[in-house]
């Protein structure tokens, strides 16, 4: 099989299931479902694409670090380390050297050191941030971190040391939103000139300038999200853009649906793409290597859809939906060497 590796965690039923993505096919194959001894919610891959953490939302809270065997996808534990809080997102800096992990509960953000053989140890420091934060990632020069939090309407701006993990507030240390909007994940341009956040009380979808050299952000743009006809509580969910950038698609959860919209690489901005039906609950998404198929889980329908990405609208054509485990909730893909 020519493709890639699906990572998909299922909260209820304790496990991450491992799957082989076709690429010609867009067909999942299920290769095997990984017990874990709590409530698996957020996952991350290492930039050398040979580890994958995943985070525990039930005491104690604790982050898996697993080797990621690269002719089949297996997963084999390596060890586990305690974590500050219960974390809604975590992430790898650049170097893969360090996790970041955020804390919707705690309103926390920590750093956790990454030995050699990718096993993530005990936090090296952990800080207080504004009230409900959801997402943490560090831009792609690896000397700036952004952290969206929900219930103070703010994005944290770091400034990051790579060679120590250590994170400093920037100047300015926030940028605000709406009020009410609920700042929650947060997606990258793969040119590094533009970031894109998702709120999740208003389903609205801002479009960032970043600065290359003071790491800020500048607002350019706000669209919608919400399907066509808007609800008083759209609880938005997941963000991802295409590797190539051109196209970036949000999940909404009280419609049940995927919003996509183009995206302008020199200037920033969005135009809609499209509202397409998916999954029940739709927590979590993610795209393939190459751009050819996004992965939806429905954390109430209990199953995955994969859809082909027609290459120059940015459309989705539905191929099949899989049964996978209980509450699915987030969804990692890993190109094959």
């Amino acid at each position: 099989m020519s493709g890639a590796f699906v990572y998909i965690s299922n909260a209820e039923s304790r496990e991450i299931g491992v799957y082989g993505l076709d690429s010609a096919s867009g067909d999942l194959i299920h290769i095997e479902s990984v017990p874990v001894s709590g409530n698996v919610f957020p996952l991350a891959v290492s930039p050398d694409r040979r580890f994958l953490y995943a985070a525990l939302r039930t005491e104690p809270f604790t982050v898996v670090s697993f080797a990621i065997d690269a002719s089949t996808g297996r997963l084999t534990e390596l060890g586990r380390a305690p974590l500050p809080d219960s974390m809604a997102y975590i992430s790898t800096d650049r170097s893969g050297r360090y996790l970041l992990a955020a804390s919707y509960p705690g309103s926390k953000l920590s750093v956790s050191p990454s030995g050699a053989h990718g096993f993530v140890q005990p936090p090296q420091s952990v800080l207080r941030t504004e009230l409900n934060a959801h997402c943490v990632i560090a831009d792609a020069s690896n000397r700036f971190v952004f952290c969206s939090t929900l219930g103070s309407d703010v994005v944290m701006q770091f400034r990051f040391d790579a060679a120590t993990g250590v994170l400093t507030a920037n100047a300015p240390a926030t940028v605000k939103v709406a009020p009410g909007a609920g700042p929650r994940h947060l997606a990258l341009h793969p040119n590094n000139h533009y970031v894109y956040l998702l709120n999740e009380l208003d389903a609205s979808l801002y479009a960032f300038e970043m600065d290359p050299v003071a790491g800020t952000l500048q607002e350019l743009q706000t669209v919608s999200a919400q399907p066509l006809e808007p609800l008083e509580k759209p609880a938005a969910a997941d963000l991802h853009l295409t590797p190539n950038g051109a196209f970036i698609y949000a999940s909404v959860r009280a419609s049940n649906t995927l919003a996509a919209f183009r995206v302008d690489s020199e200037t920033g901005r969005l135009e809609s793409a499209g509202q397409y039906a998916t999954e029940e609950m739709p927590r979590g998404f993610n795209i393939d290597p190459y751009g050819r198929y996004l992965i939806c889980v429905g954390q109430r329908s209990h199953s995955a859809t994969v859809y082909a990405i027609e290459q120059e609208t940015g459309a989705l054509a539905a191929l099949r939906s899989y049964p996978v485990g209980q509450s699915p909730n987030w969804v990692e893909i890993v190109r094959l060497p």
